[in-house]
């Protein structure tokens, strides 16, 4: 499966939003002070490919507009 899908599943599952999650997600990562406590995982190459950017990434806005429309 996709990351993308799995992320859309479980928030689905949970009842909240795909940017919720990824937002909890980032805050975990970002917690941990020693990078050794956690190494950083090797990341596969990306599994979609859609095109042209639908919305600013930098705007929070217009992000959680684009999540909560799909």
């Amino acid at each position: 499966d996709s990351l993308l899908q799995r992320l859309r599943e479980e928030a689905a599952r949970r009842g909240t939003t795909m940017f919720a999650l990824a937002e909890a997600g980032i805050r975990r990562m970002l917690a941990v002070r020693d990078p050794s406590e956690n190494p950083p995982e090797t990341l596969p190459p990306p599994a979609w490919h859609g095109g042209n950017e639908l919305v600013d990434i930098a705007n929070r806005e217009a992000l959680r507009r684009a999540m909560k429309e799909r």
